[in-house]
């Protein structure tokens, strides 16, 4: 199997363990929707971009990875079933009693949790101070990863900390902003819009490229690309809700709750077995 296969069938298991991990909170629902649009970015990042090593995951030479979104959280708990930082029987305590698996996420280095996040716009001031830590401490090899989320870059302090990345020449640095064009109170365009966002991210001196999100081949290219002195931008267009029918490009889906009826279309949607 190839790198893109191996990734395609691990986002595709994503998927189904996001709509079985949702039914299983019951009427609380979780943030279904904007964990479907970054399902692609996790396969890619947990298995063919980051390096870490599932049985030392606070190894110094590691990958950090900070979910800014962090309301997507539970994708990135599913990518790391995928990458064997987490047991299929951890998962589906998500939101339960006696979990480390929390709606958003909770630090916890031993399981492969670098920060917690949730409080939107934090996440890119971590991950440049991470950065610049590990070149103070000559650190040339493990790399920072933060995920935004468009709407989230309506905050002020993303580009305070947009500017700091390039003012330090972060170059370990690799901002994703998942592009889904929606953020709870609507569509981005309406409530702040971001337009021309490409163009923003280059002058703040950042090396960007736009692709298409939910294409793995072209997330591993993204991530590969040269960048030297400047920290790196992925802007990922995506599709909130990607993958079920009655979610795609549906704000109501930010958060939301499955009844069984809908729970086996969205299953059987994925092909899988209920």
């Amino acid at each position: 199997m190839s790198l893109i296969e191996r990734c395609t069938a691990a986002a595709a298991s994503i998927r189904s363990d996001l709509i079985k991990m949702t039914y299983n909170t019951g009427t609380t629902g979780a943030h279904i929707g904007g964990s479907l649009s970054m399902v692609e970015i996790m396969s890619v990042l947990y298995l063919a971009i980051m390096n870490y090593n599932p049985t030392k995951p606070n190894n110094e030479s590691r990958d950090r990875f900070i979910l800014s979104k962090g309301h997507g959280a539970m994708a990135q708990y599913a990518a790391m079933k995928q990458a064997g930082l987490i047991s299929d029987e951890e998962l589906q305590t998500f939101k339960q009693n006696n979990t480390f698996l929390y709606a958003h996420p909770s630090m916890n280095i031993e399981k492969g949790i670098e920060f917690s996040s949730g409080s939107l716009g934090q996440g890119l001031s971590l991950a440049v101070g991470t950065a610049l830590a590990l070149k103070m401490k000559k650190n040339y090899t493990s790399r920072v990863y933060v995920l935004l989320g468009d709407g989230e870059c309506n905050e002020g302090s993303v580009w305070e900390a947009a500017m700091s990345a390039a003012h330090y020449k972060l170059d370990n640095l690799t901002v994703i902003i998942d592009k889904n064009k929606l953020q709870y109170d609507g569509e981005t365009k309406y409530v702040l819009g971001l337009a021309p966002f490409e163009e923003k991210w280059k002058s703040f001196g950042f090396e960007t490229v736009t692709i298409d999100g939910h294409n793995v081949e072209s997330l591993i290219n993204a991530f590969a690309k040269e960048h030297k002195n400047k920290p790196m931008c992925i802007i990922a267009n995506t599709i909130k809700g990607k993958g079920v029918s009655f979610m795609e490009n549906e704000a109501k889906w930010h958060n939301g709750s499955l009844t069984k009826e809908l729970f086996e279309q969205a299953l059987a949607e994925q092909g899988a077995a209920l």
